[in-house]
């Protein structure tokens, strides 16, 4: 019987008859590795987690919501990373930069790769009229800043960053703080517990570190009891 080949012969081989036969190759069909990618459809449903933040510069909160996509869900590559996010407050004094701020970012979010540098990016911004105290003693450069720290919570929380501080490290500051306390006279000790404005004690000096009023001396040396910073190395 006659075969007509319609196509060019690019290449041929010679069978013999007592070789075995070869066995067909096996494809691989284990299914492809989702990654983040801006061509990824928004999924109809998005996991989301919304921070508040209250300056003392402004009457009303900024309330900022990060929407997260969870990519090969249900198998051993299952990575959750932010898709979007939205900035919203009855104060309307911004709302021009902030809107292009979440546009920005959220094209960032979707462009795949590493986002986390992100969050230096706006911890870098202040203020020309000056920065704020917030909460706690921490000092904030800027309401930029400050949202540049809620994305850093928020990538911290998904696993995309991790603290800089370890179990020992955050164990060692809080015998520092102890010891402190333990060195001051009993009433202004209570007083310190009593004030909710701080979580550290009053007398702290500024850490030029991580801008947090948790620096008191001990032991001839500065300490920062927020970051573990010291003067003594």
């Amino acid at each position: 019987m006659a075969l007509k080949i319609n196509s060019k012969i690019v290449d041929y081989s010679v069978v013999k008859p007592d070789e075995p036969a070869k066995a067909p190759e096996v494809k691989n069909t284990a299914p492809a590795i989702e990654e983040m990618h801006e061509k990824l459809k928004r999924p109809e449903f998005l996991e989301g987690s919304t921070y508040k933040i209250k300056t003392p510069t402004s009457e009303h909160a900024i309330y900022v919501t990060i929407n997260d996509v969870v990519l090969n869900h249900g198998s051993d590559h299952e990575t959750r990373r932010p898709f979007e996010i939205f900035i919203n407050s009855k104060n309307m004094e911004h709302y021009q930069w902030i809107s292009a701020l979440t546009l920005i970012i959220s094209a960032v979010f979707r462009k795949g790769g590493d986002c986390t540098f992100l969050v230096e990016e706006l911890r870098s911004v202040f203020d020309p009229k000056g920065g704020y105290m917030k909460r706690g003693g921490r000092w904030m450069p800027s309401l930029v800043a400050e949202i540049g720290d809620v994305l850093d919570q928020h990538l911290k929380r998904i696993g995309m960053l991790k603290d800089e501080m370890d179990e020992h490290q955050l164990a060692y500051l809080e015998q520092k703080r102890a010891e402190f306390n333990s060195l001051k006279p009993q009433g202004q000790a209570e007083a310190d517990c009593d004030d909710s404005a701080s979580a550290y004690p009053a007398g702290a000096q500024m850490c030029n570190k991580c801008h947090t009023k948790a620096a008191v001396q001990m032991d001839g040396c500065l300490t920062c009891l927020s970051c573990g910073d010291s003067k003594c190395g």
